[in-house]
């Protein structure tokens, strides 16, 4: 796989450059690179407890990215996955600790805790206060006799460090750091491992399966698991998380191990907060990338047992540039549509032959939905089955509320809804399309004659003419084998469809963007849709 890195030897440090330049002067580093990558506060004047964190690079915006007023005092960053050395920590911890002592927030790694541990001692012999807490909030392998430390740990930094910038001392500190992390308990699920820049990736996850509990580093899981969306895999999750949990208020951390999508994460968020789970999460933090894993395409949840002062602790602000804050979980007040844009809709009515026939249409659609999408990835952005879907699906749901028996009233039914429900330039037209026709056949004009009218507005508003590759290359001279029979237009549409396959040249949509190589050979997506269309009426 590639990456956008130099030289795999700098990029640990090309990286931390590029967050101190970034900064606007909040944050600089030591001397000593490339053994020595530590990240300080520029502002730092050692008169309170000093917050040290670190361990390996390759989890950014961990660790330098929470260094800041009110966070962490200093990060120090190790190779790739690896703890950094013992004389990079003791440098961190020199270079920031004051009469008031420092604070060491180690994850449970053997390396970072032989490193920092002996760093801590040193720092000791040279006269400084030095306190240590070990944070193992993993639970995805309890029978492991020291669970790992993951993205928990941030509820660590924030907490101790609102303190230590409010002046508690260090005992306190400690304390506190301690009692959070045992009360705190946090696991991953991923649907793919990470890539290590210059190595062989691991491609253990099959697909269609997903890994509950694999760690940062990319250590196997508890096990694989069937992948069926972002409710079930919130539910596994969850019912790890729940053994033992007290049901009192917690604050949920919904990380990103960096190979998600902010989509995919605002919907796991949404199912967190729909799952039993979900009536003790008083507050969240994010969803976004945390304390991540590379490109890991997975995601982790910390939940954090609130005690008193958490949410003061939390909720302080901060100058650290990745801590997005902490929210309140509250159902929003849904305000109504503006006026003029709620629909003013026809009294419903039965009539059983129309939504046989509509569904059947929908059906079409619904079903091609993957073949049209495979069409559509090839000269454009592989949606158009998924958009024809669900506004089929829509209009089935909606089907009671239509005025079936009325087609004049019929058709702008059917073009209000596609409005509300289809997305993108298509919904617009063929809601403008019905709309026309819903106009004319109010005139008195027969379907036929209707859908052609229909038809014309829809290009006079967007523009699309025979030739330039889009769904009107099959629906005018499907409309015109109407006037004959069904199995006529059938025939003329497919015969359309097909004839898009020789456009290489594209005069309206995205694939207007592709280049002639891209378009030739293949269908446009649209055209498709209506030739099935069609063929189905005739069969």
């Amino acid at each position: 796989m590639q990456h956008f890195i130099n030289q795999k030897e700098n990029m640990v440090t090309d990286a931390i450059d590029g967050t101190i330049k970034a900064s606007g002067g909040k944050l600089t580093r030591l001397d000593g690179y490339p053994h020595i990558r530590v990240v300080v506060r520029s502002d730092w004047d050692k008169s309170k407890v000093a917050l040290v964190s670190g361990g390996g690079s390759g989890h950014e915006p961990s660790h330098a990215g929470f260094v800041g007023k009110g966070m962490l005092t200093a990060a120090v960053c190790g190779d790739v996955f690896a703890s950094p050395s013992v004389d990079a920590v003791l440098a961190g911890i020199l270079a920031v600790a004051g009469p008031a002592g420092c604070l060491l927030i180690v994850k449970n790694y053997t390396g970072d805790r032989l490193n920092f541990g002996l760093a801590a001692e040193r720092a000791r012999a040279f006269g400084h206060k030095v306190s240590m807490v070990i944070v193992d909030d993993d639970v995805a392998l309890p029978d492991l006799p020291q669970a790992r430390g993951v993205a928990g740990t941030l509820f660590v930094h924030k907490i101790a460090g609102a303190m230590a910038e409010n002046g508690a001392n260090l005992e306190a500190c400690t304390l506190a750091a301690e009692r959070v992390v045992k009360s705190t308990r946090t696991i991953g699920m991923s649907l793919d491992t990470c890539t290590v820049p210059g190595s062989l990736k691991e491609d253990r996850i099959p697909h269609g399966m997903a890994e509950l509990g694999l760690g940062i580093h990319g250590e196997a899981g508890v096990e694989q698991v069937a992948s069926n969306g972002a409710a079930d895999a919130i539910a596994k999750v969850t019912e790890k998380l729940a053994d033992g949990m007290p049901r009192t208020p917690h604050v949920a951390l919904v990380n990103n191990l960096g190979g998600a999508s902010c989509l995919e994460m605002s919907i796991l968020t949404n199912s967190l907060l729909a799952s039993e789970l979900g009536s003790n999460i008083r507050h969240v933090v994010g969803p976004d990338a945390l304390m991540t894993a590379l490109d890991m395409h997975g995601f982790s949840i910390s939940l954090l047992e609130l005690a008193e002062g958490d949410e003061k602790h939390l909720a302080q602000p901060v100058e650290a540039s990745a801590w997005p804050g902490m929210n309140e979980i509250a159902e929003p007040d849904v305000l109504p549509l503006p006026d003029g844009l709620s629909p003013i809709r026809a009294p419903a009515s039965a009539h059983d032959a129309t939504k046989e026939f509509l569904v059947a249409c929908c059906t079409v659609l619904i079903e091609s939905e993957a073949d049209l999408n495979a069409l559509d990835a090839k000269s454009g952005d592989g949606d158009t089955g998924s958009t024809l879907a669900s506004a089929a699906r829509a209009l089935i749901d909606a089907m009671d509320s239509l005025p079936l028996a009325d087609h004049t009233q019929l058709y702008r039914a059917i073009g209000l809804e596609l409005s509300q429900t289809m997305g993108g330039s298509s919904g617009v037209l063929l809601a403008i399309f019905f709309a026309a026709a819903g106009d004319a056949s109010s005139s008195g004009l027969p379907m036929k004659d209707a859908l052609r009218a229909g038809l014309d507005r829809m290009r006079e508003i967007g523009g699309a003419n025979p030739g330039d590759r889009t769904m009107v290359d099959a629906l005018i001279p499907a409309l015109d084998g109407l006037k004959t029979s069904m199995s006529s237009a059938a025939t003329a549409a497919r015969k359309g469809a097909n004839y898009t396959a020789t456009l290489t040249t594209a005069k309206a949509g995205r694939a207007s963007y592709i280049n002639a190589d891209q378009l030739d050979g293949h269908v446009d997506p649209g055209a498709e849709a209506v030739a099935r269309l069609f063929e189905h009426l005739a069969a």
